[in-house]
């Protein structure tokens, strides 16, 4: 579905929560997908339950697909679909899709085991948009303890410290957070599977969000990635983000990503106490 074809499709619940039918689409075809291939699994998604029938045209068929051959982590290889939790944000950075800006849309899919990211997908529709002639999308996955593949991972620049947050939903304890790190540059962009991108890209060294705003949907495929990628996620205080299907669907306690290599604790401890306790769960 293109922007323009998308738009007048919006509904308009409240300013923060813009949602569309490209959005419960999206996620009709993704779950009724995996339900076919793995039914024993839980899934949760950012829409809800949607109980409405999608045409067997849009729904995956695995024996029409070729697959990579990936070797999967020892410890991962043998595990039961009912211990499997998968976290789906069909659309992420929807409010940026209706207003044009297409290369912070993502779509995630994130895979979580005990209450631990392990997996995920990362799919950029309109990744190449701006580039006529280049081919259009391209989709990242990862298996933490694994492998990541559909880009090369590259390092931010050294020297600086470049920081991305949220364009949309700032306040004074982000900002206090952003200006205890020191950052020389701040990119404001929209979707947290974006920004971790960024971080992937070596266009950031940190992505900082102290705000209660994302969701573990938001977070579970984008973190997967980043640690396979030797990267660490975790919410403002440093703790683990928990991925069960029990969890809080809110990250009440922000998040704090850091590209590999950098010092995940040295940041961690900058942060002001202030903003800390003002994110407590």
């Amino acid at each position: 579905m293109s922007l323009a074809q998308g738009a007048p499709l919006l509904s308009r619940l409240s300013v923060r929560d813009l949602q569309t039918e490209a959005d419960r689409a999206a996620q009709r075809c993704i779950i009724s997908s995996l339900n076919k291939c793995f039914p024993k699994i839980t899934i949760i998604g950012e829409e809800g339950e949607d109980e409405t029938t999608v045409a067997s045209g849009s729904i995956f068929d695995p024996s029409t697909t070729s697959l990579v051959d990936v070797t999967c982590p020892p410890h991962l290889s043998s595990m039961a679909e009912e211990e499997v939790v998968v976290w789906v944000d069909p659309l992420d950075g929807t409010a940026e899709y209706t207003q044009g800006l297409l290369d912070h849309v993502t779509v995630l899919i994130g895979i979580a085991s005990g209450g631990k990211a392990i997996g995920g997908i990362i799919h950029q529709p309109y990744y190449n948009y701006q580039n006529p002639g280049s081919d259009l999308g391209r989709t990242i996955w990862g298996i933490v303890g694994g492998e990541v593949g559909g880009m090369k991972i590259l390092p931010p620049p050294e020297g600086k410290l470049i920081v991305t947050t949220t364009r949309s939903h700032s306040s004074s304890t982000v900002n206090d957070a952003i200006s205890a790190v020191s950052p020389d540059e701040v990119l404001r962009v929209g979707g947290a599977g974006h920004k971790v991108m960024l971080l992937l890209e070596g266009k950031a060294h940190l992505y900082v969000f102290a705000s209660p705003g994302c969701k573990k949907w938001d977070t579970c495929a984008p973190q997967a990635i980043l640690e396979a990628a030797g990267g660490i996620l975790t919410d403002i205080q440093g703790n683990a983000i928990p991925y069960d299907a029990s969890a809080p669907h809110r990250n009440s306690t922000g998040v704090l990503a850091s590209a590999a290599g950098q010092e995940h604790g040295v940041y961690l401890e900058k942060i002001p106490q202030h903003v800390k306790d003002n994110l407590k769960a």
